[in-house]
């Protein structure tokens, strides 16, 4: 028979703190990193596929095999698959680095194919109209691809902030830290329910902040 006990929020405070604190910086690293690879990728996608600007099969299909390798396997298998790379990176398979490494990697490829996505629906005959001026491909992708995305891409980074703060979670089985790690550790391993839900109530207080400011961020620039 299992025990409820009270949590002791005199001794969890600074630990729940501390998880807070480590949920906020993988997150803001992961989606920094992550999502200025992301664009990266995605605009490579989108640019070198046959009617792209900088059209290149070579290229286009080497990308698009690593992000469909990639993107389909659940993170806490990934966690797993990519300890060796970690170790060789970071140097460490546990911890929040190690974490972060690869949240960033996840995060990367999701980004790639939201970015590419959201701009194959931009009007082909703006583009055409830059290049019909003279405009160089980098001109091209700066001032008329990423800006004509800009509001669906908002909306975009804004799905994949909720999905990298799932990951966050599951981070904590490599001791990565962050409020998935304290709600399992001093909540359900404790049996403590209370734990788990305030730890939770306070990962959905971040993801409905974060959802809110995206959609009047997008707003914002669609109404421009």
């Amino acid at each position: 028979m299992t025990t409820t006990l009270a949590a002791d929020w005199g001794r969890l405070g600074p630990t729940f703190t501390t998880a807070i604190l480590d949920t906020l910086i993988m997150v803001s690293v992961t989606l920094a990193v992550g999502g200025l690879l992301g664009l990266g990728l995605g605009v490579l996608l989108y640019t070198t596929r046959a009617q792209g600007i900088l059209r290149n099969g070579p290229v286009y299909n080497l990308i698009n095999l690593v992000v469909n390798f990639i993107r389909p396997i659940p993170f806490i298998i990934m966690i797993s698959a990519f300890g060796p790379l970690t170790l060789l990176v970071v140097g460490t398979t546990i911890g929040r680095n190690a974490a972060i490494f690869v949240m960033i990697i996840a995060a990367t490829v999701a980004v790639s194919r939201i970015v590419e996505q959201n701009l194959v629906a931009i009007d082909p005959g703006v583009i055409e109209a830059a290049r019909s001026m003279g405009a160089s491909p980098w001109r091209i992708i700066t001032t008329v691809i990423i800006p004509e995305a800009l509001g669906p891409l908002v909306l975009g980074y804004t799905f994949i902030f909720i999905a990298i703060v799932d990951m966050s979670a599951m981070a904590g089985y490599i001791g990565g830290g962050g409020l998935g790690d304290f709600a399992i550790v001093y909540g359900y391993r404790a049996y403590d329910w209370q734990v788990t839900f305030v730890a939770t109530a306070v990962i959905i207080l971040i993801v409905q902040v974060a959802q809110l400011f995206g959609n009047w961020l997008s707003k914002k620039i669609m109404r421009r």
